[in-house]
């Protein structure tokens, strides 16, 4: 009898640290995206007084000295590892560092942060598309979703119309949105043996190294700006919260409840970024947005599946 006493109370226990577990994991993976979805926001709030080129360097600065001091211990120890794979290293940093935030700071001068997010939303799509390239078709199922997805895209960047002259910030985006979805791709191929801190902290000094240049042109053509709360505070918001606090937030989650289901809650950042461009910027959502909003989410929930899941949580790992 102390022998099943034993083993209901361990179930007991058991179960309640599962349920423990499951819950700090989903309002971990909330909190990222919600600070992820601010990012958006941040780079439309600095579209007439920071120039892209210059807010993606002093973002990625300020990154590097946030994460610093809970990688560079393992980075120093991994150092002859991360040589061995620079070449895949620095790829990811093109694409997840120096590229894909440039071109969203790009899109931020002529499209609205809740644009940003939509557009965004459609990446799980594009992620699937490459996840499968190679190994099986996707399916009706996934093409459907596709469709529709897309479908939403063409009409949120139309105003309701899929005969669309498509604005200059929203075509920024859409590259971005590509870059971002090569990037996930790249990192289902990311060497196990690096370990996630050390792999973050590589990509993100190499990406600011690989940005130094062109910031170097824009200060001198451009001029820099003008160190005020407005600048500053938006740049420690994405340097700080969204590429660092936020990276490892999602780690934890994933730690806690797998990728599957952390990666849902990624599908809710088109709509937080939507109330938060409403109630930070002003930017007003009408009934096409709403529309678009369904649209794009619908088709990546039918589309992307647990493939979809996977390869955005592949970013943050």
């Amino acid at each position: 009898m102390a022998v099943l006493d034993r083993i209901r109370s361990s179930g007991a226990t058991d179960a309640q640290t599962a349920r423990r577990d499951s819950a700090a994991g989903l309002l971990l993976a909330a909190a990222a995206t919600v600070v992820w979805s601010g990012s958006f926001v941040a780079s439309r709030a600095l579209h007439d007084s920071v120039p892209p080129v210059q807010a993606a360097f002093w973002r990625w600065i300020v990154a590097v000295v946030a994460v610093a001091p809970f990688a560079i211990r393992q980075t120093w120890r991994q150092r002859t590892l991360i040589r061995r794979r620079l070449g895949f290293v620095a790829l990811a940093a093109l694409l997840g560092v120096t590229v894909y935030n440039t071109l969203v700071n790009q899109a931020g001068l002529s499209t609205s942060a809740g644009k940003m997010g939509m557009i965004m939303a459609a990446s799980p799509v594009v992620m699937a598309v490459y996840e499968r390239l190679g190994d099986r078709r996707l399916g009706a199922r996934r093409t459907v979703g596709m469709a529709v997805a897309c479908t939403g895209v063409l009409l949120l960047v139309g105003g309701g119309s899929l005969a669309t002259d498509f604005a200059p910030g929203d075509l920024w985006m859409f590259a971005a949105m590509l870059s971002f979805a090569s990037y996930s791709a790249l990192l289902r191929r990311r060497p196990t043996e690096i370990g996630g801190p050390a792999f973050l902290f590589a990509t993100f000094v190499l990406g600011a190294l690989m940005l130094a240049p062109a910031f170097a042109i824009s200060a001198a053509v451009q001029g820099g700006f003008e160190p005020t709360t407005a600048t500053v505070g938006p740049l420690l918001y994405v340097g700080v919260l969204s590429s660092a606090v936020a990276f490892f937030a999602w780690n934890k989650a994933v730690a806690l409840i797998g990728a599957a289901r952390t990666g849902v809650v990624y599908y809710l950042q088109p709509v937080c970024v939507a109330g938060l461009s409403a109630v930070l910027l002003g930017e007003s959502t009408g009934p096409v947005e709403l529309l678009c909003l369904v649209l794009i989410i619908g088709g990546v929930a039918l589309g992307a599946g647990r493939a979809g899941s996977a390869a955005a949580d592949n970013v943050r790992t």
